[in-house]
C-alpha cells in the first residue's frame, strides 16, 4: 500500500514544473545527508578511496552534492515514467556519435552508475527503433518491481532480461543485431569478479562481462553517459570504441574502468558513490569500509 501511495505521490510532484521539482529534490538531499548516516559514511569512503589527494572539505561538499543529485533524479522518475513522450523528449536529449545507432551491428552500450542512468535508458530507444534489452535483478517489492520495468519499458521495443536468465537470451539479442544496455561498474560480489584499478584502488573486484559479451556477441561497444541538467537530461554516446574486445579480459575491463574513471572526473558529483563500490576484497586483505568516518 505505501509503495503504492509513494508512486501516485511521485506522479503528481512530477506535474510540478521541473526547478520547482529540483528544489525539492535538492533540500530533500541535504536532510538525507545528515539522517543517511551509514550511505553517508560509504559515500565519503568512496571518495576518500578514490580521491586520496582532494581536501577532505571538498570530498564533503562532493557526497552533499551526490545526495541532492541522487534525490533529484528519484523524484524526476514521477514525470519520466508517467509523463507525456512529448514532455520526456523535450527534457532528454541524446547527443554525440549517434551514428553508431545505424545499420544492424550488434552493439552493446556501456551505461554505468551515474544517478541518471534512467534517463539515458530512455534517451536510446526514443532515437532508435532496434530491439533494446537490458538485465536487471528483481526488486523484492512486486509493486516496485512492475514500476521499475514499466518505467524502464515504456518506449520503443525494450525487453528487460532477469540475470537468472544466463547469457544465452543476451548474446541471442546481440547477434540479431540488437543493442544491450549494459551496466557492469558495480561490485557484484566475488563470483566471476577479476581484481583491477579504479581510481587510487589497485585491486577493485569488477566483472568482465563486457568484454566477454562483446566478444561472444561479435558486438562493438559504445558509452553511455547521462547527466542531469537545469533542463532535463544529457545522455551521450561515445564513438565505438577502438580494438575492443580483445583476448585479453582482464586488460579490457581495466580498460573499461579507465573509461569510467574519465567519464566521472568529468561530473563527479553524479555518480553513485552510496555503494559500497570496493566491498569484494583479494583474500586475506582487510574491509575497506570497517573503520570509515563520516
Amino acid at each position: 500500500m505505501m509503495a503504492r501511495l509513494g508512486i501516485a505521490l511521485l506522479g503528481l510532484l512530477g506535474r510540478l514544473p521541473l526547478p520547482w521539482l529540483r528544489a525539492l529534490g535538492a533540500w530533500l538531499g541535504r536532510v538525507l545527508f545528515v539522517l543517511a548516516r551509514p550511505r553517508r559514511r560509504v559515500a565519503l569512503r568512496n571518495l576518500q578511496l578514490c580521491f586520496p589527494a582532494l581536501p577532505e572539505a571538498e570530498r564533503q561538499r562532493l557526497a552533499r552534492q551526490s545526495f541532492e543529485v541522487f534525490c533529484q533524479t528519484f523524484l524526476d522518475r514521477g514525470w519520466l515514467w508517467a509523463g507525456s513522450q512529448a514532455l520526456v523528449r523535450s527534457r532528454v536529449k541524446l547527443t554525440g556519435a549517434l551514428h553508431e545507432l545505424d545499420g544492424e551491428q550488434p552493439t552493446i552500450v556501456f551505461a554505468p552508475h551515474f544517478y541518471s542512468m534512467d534517463a539515458g535508458g530512455l534517451a536510446l530507444p526514443l532515437n532508435t527503433g532496434r530491439e533494446f534489452t537490458s538485465i536487471f535483478a528483481t526488486h523484492p517489492n512486486p509493486v516496485l518491481d512492475d514500476w521499475f520495468m514499466t518505467g524502464r519499458q515504456r518506449f520503443g521495443r525494450v525487453r528487460m532480461l532477469n540475470r537468472a536468465d544466463g547469457v544465452k537470451p543476451i548474446i541471442s539479442c546481440l547477434r540479431k543485431g540488437g543493442l544491450l544496455y549494459l551496466l557492469p561498474d558495480m561490485d557484484y560480489g566475488p563470483a566471476d569478479s577479476v581484481f583491477v584499478p579504479l581510481f587510487a584502488v589497485p585491486d577493485a573486484a569488477t566483472i568482465p562481462s563486457l568484454s566477454r559479451f562483446a566478444r561472444l556477441g561479435r558486438a562493438k561497444v559504445v558509452a553511455l553517459y547521462s547527466r542531469m541538467t537545469p533542463e532535463g537530461y544529457e545522455a551521450e554516446l561515445t564513438p565505438a570504441w577502438a580494438d575492443f574486445p580483445t583476448d585479453d579480459a582482464l586488460a579490457d575491463t581495466a580498460r573499461m574502468n579507465r573509461e569510467l574513471e574519465a567519464a566521472i572526473r568529468r561530473m563527479p558529483a553524479q555518480y553513485y558513490w552510496v555503494h559500497r563500490r570496493f566491498k569484494t576484497r583479494p583474500e586475506g586483505q582487510a574491509d575497506l569500509y570497517r573503520s570509515s568516518q563520516g
